[in-house]
Order: structure tokens, then C-alpha cells, then sequence
């Protein structure tokens, strides 16, 4: 069962991993053996995750600041991976923001920051690796959707539609590259107690009304994601593509 899950002399890009929910699965599929590249725009955060996962994990790291919004530093960052490691095994598409409002109060400008680092950032991750894993046949991509990629909620319409993309974008992806080797999977979580959701988890009234939807009636433990996504990447997930893995304790079952 060990070799199932077992990334021993792979690698592993994540977006958005200097902190959260990023860094969380970065440290998990280092303690699976994978050595790790961690992108983010954020260098002062960037460069100590990196270093606590190698000292952590005992595996070698790399920190890479660019913007997924931007296709040309998206592909800098496969290429410096491939150049640092000479291969790139996952990909973890989690980068992501949420800027709530209801739809009468929505800017343009918010529409779109939302959409182009979630869908765009997203299209910008998988097109810069596919080419690399369809020429070694083989890959694991991994894009970070929502609860709310399958189900609504009042004041989330630009998040909601963002990640219902992602979901579809997983689907079509994982149908074009399935006789290559590589998997594409949507893990989708629920309501974390990460930064995004400062702004819930600070207010007892707004919390209690998230948290009723969650039949365990609780925010996630950060723990509680790394399971998910090192079975996703693992080599035991060879038969698993076009899966929603929902972590959400029981949300959209509801």
C-alpha cells in the first residue's frame, strides 16, 4: 500500500502555496516524498514556506514568484521546474480569490479579478504542463475548485460562477487527456478556517449561517486536506479522472 501513495523522486508544482490551503497540500505531498515548487506573487511569504517544508519534510524545494494570470510567467515557472528538476509529475491549480458582493454591487473590475485568477489561472497552469507530461505520458493535475463549484449561495455569484468553471474545465481537460497518462481531478473543499474566509470567520453571526449548510456543523482542519490531495497525486489514483473529490463535511450532500 505504501508504494500506492508514494512520490518519492516526483514533483510537484502548487499555485497559490505560500500560504493556506496552498501551503497545506505543498507540505503534504512533501511528506509523501515529493519535492516541491511553490508559485505565488507573494516572495516574503514565498521564500520561508519553502524553507520550513525542506526542514520539515527533508526535500528539496523551490520558490517562484509569478502571476497566473499571466500565461508567459506561468510557463517561466514550468520551465524553471523542468530546468531545476528535469521532470514535473503534479500540478496543483489552487491559487484563488473571492471578493463577495451581491450582483447589483459587483464592479467590473472585481468581475474580472475573480475570473481571470480563477478560470484564467487555472487555463494558464494546465496549458504550460501538458505539453511536458503528455511527451513523458504522465501527470497528475489537480485543480482546487469549491463546494461552491456544484452548489449557489446568496452574495457569490462571481465566486460561484469561477469555480462552476473550474469543475467544467476539469471534466473537458481530463476527456483530452486521458489517453496520455495523466489524470486531471477537481478537489473541491469546504468551509476552511483559512485567510479567504477571515472575513466569516471573524463575524459569530455570519460563521453560524456558513456553518448551518455543514452537517458537522464545523470549519475544516487544515489536517483534513492533505489526505485528498495526496491520493489524487498519488500513482494508487492511475483509474480516477474527471472525479470531484468533495472535502466539505457533508455541504453538498445536503
Amino acid at each position: 500500500m505504501d508504494k500506492l501513495f508514494d512520490l518519492h523522486g516526483q514533483t510537484a508544482l502548487i499555485t497559490g502555496a505560500s500560504r493556506g490551503l496552498g501551503k497545506e497540500m505543498a507540505l503534504a505531498l512533501a511528506g509523501a516524498g515529493a519535492n516541491i515548487v511553490l508559485v505565488s506573487r507573494h516572495r516574503e511569504e514565498l521564500e520561508p514556506a519553502a524553507a520550513e517544508i525542506a526542514a520539515t519534510a527533508g526535500v528539496k524545494t523551490l520558490a517562484l514568484v509569478a502571476d497566473v494570470t499571466q500565461r508567459a510567467q506561468v510557463e517561466a515557472a514550468v520551465a524553471k521546474t523542468i530546468e531545476t528538476f528535469g521532470r514535473l509529475d503534479i500540478l496543483v491549480n489552487n491559487a484563488g480569490t473571492n471578493i463577495r458582493a451581491p450582483i447589483e454591487s459587483i464592479q467590473d473590475d472585481d468581475w474580472a479579478k475573480v475570473q481571470s485568477i480563477n478560470v484564467t489561472g487555472v487555463l494558464n497552469g494546465c496549458r504550460a504542463v501538458v505539453p511536458h507530461m503528455i511527451q513523458r505520458g504522465y501527470g497528475r493535475i489537480i485543480n482546487i475548485g469549491s463546494a461552491l463549484s456544484m452548489i449557489g449561495l446568496a452574495g457569490r455569484i462571481n465566486y460561484c460562477a469561477s469555480k462552476g468553471a473550474v469543475l467544467q474545465m476539469t471534466k473537458a481537460l481530463a476527456l483530452e487527456l486521458a489517453s496520455h497518462g495523466i489524470t486531471v481531478n477537481c478537489l473541491c473543499p469546504g468551509p476552511f478556517a483559512t485567510e479567504i474566509n477571515r472575513p466569516l470567520i471573524d463575524n459569530p453571526i455570519k460563521a453560524q449561517e456558513l456553518l448551518a449548510h455543514v452537517p458537522m456543523a464545523r470549519w475544516g482542519e487544515m489536517s483534513e486536506i492533505r489526505t485528498p490531495i495526496v491520493f489524487l497525486a498519488s500513482p494508487g489514483a492511475s483509474f480516477v479522472t474527471g472525479a470531484v473529490l468533495s472535502v466539505d463535511g457533508g455541504w453538498v450532500a445536503g
